[in-house]
């Protein structure tokens, strides 16, 4: 596939963002890439943030290897109704949540309404995440601090408790990390500490699972700069111009690019990879 290598300037004032609103859209889907298969067939699939980004990508790679699928979300309904639309169409089933992943009533009530549709989680992607750009620490307001860790850790540890109860042996569990947990970025402090507490959860949760026997995996993807509804929402007009093209591979990646390691690390193909890391980067080596 041909992908782009820059994007007009644009900014967004709703956070996260609207996917129909981005230019060029975001490519979620290659008819050529990950081919309607059997690797996920019947699992059940949790994944937050599904309606658009990356979280959209893997939830139609998913149903494309036979899933069903959980979609909680928060206020995107346009974006979700899209994705739950063609998830069907591939004759799978699909769910959709509106929820505040901050609360963790919400986050019981995800666990509770699939176990009431499908009877079992075979799989928990934590997606969902908000970002802001601050130029200095005194510019991160306790609002901002206090959702962006309710959003992206808060939300990530409910939801994961609530779904261990009843996941069985075989399951998965994969967190969507960031290149910024490992190298930082100045201007996204509290985003890159939530992610770096993401990658400490992966670790510590996957060594805890493992040795007690649960046969449950836990492992993590960390994109670099991905064209997702993010961007826009949170990147003044002249930053989404520039977007990515500091990578190796001179731009940005696509979510459908995401999408095949969230397929490996959920299938019978990782089943002896627990505690790990997939960097999707364009190119950048990164330690750890």
């Amino acid at each position: 596939m041909n992908f782009p290598t820059s994007f007009p300037p644009q900014h967004q004032e709703q956070h996260p963002g609207i996917e129909s609103l981005m230019s060029p859209l975001p490519i979620y889907d290659d008819p050529h890439y990950l081919q309607t298969g059997t690797l996920l067939q019947d699992k059940v699939a949790i994944i937050t943030g599904g309606d658009s980004g990356i979280g959209r990508a893997v939830a139609i790679a998913y149903a494309k290897q036979g899933a069903h699928i959980v979609i909680p979300f928060l206020n995107e309904t346009a974006d979700a109704n899209l994705v739950k639309q063609q998830i069907e169409t591939l004759g799978r089933k699909c769910l959709l949540f509106p929820c505040d992943l901050t609360q963790k009533k919400d986050c019981l009530a995800i666990v509770d309404t699939t176990l009431k549709h499908f009877e079992k989680i075979d799989i928990l992607i934590n997606n969902a995440a908000v970002q802001y750009e601050a130029a200095t620490l005194d510019a991160i307001s306790d609002e901002q601090f206090d959702k962006t860790f309710k959003t992206n850790v808060y939300g990530v540890f409910y939801l994961t408790q609530a779904a261990l109860k009843v996941m069985k042996a075989g399951s998965s569990i994969i967190m969507t990390s960031s290149v910024v947990a490992f190298h930082g970025n100045e201007t996204l402090i509290d985003y890159s500490m939530t992610k770096g507490a993401l990658m400490a959860m992966t670790r510590s949760l996957s060594i805890c699972l493992a040795k007690n026997g649960s046969g449950i995996r836990v492992n993590a993807v960390a994109p670099g700069p991905i064209w997702t509804p993010f961007i826009p929402s949170s990147l003044d007009a002249k930053g989404v111009s520039q977007f990515g093209k500091n990578t190796p591979l001179g731009r940005a990646g696509q979510p459908v690019e995401c999408a095949g390691a969230y397929v490996f690390l959920a299938s019978e193909a990782a089943s002896y990879i627990t505690g790990q890391t997939i960097h999707i980067n364009g190119g950048e080596i990164v330690n750890g």
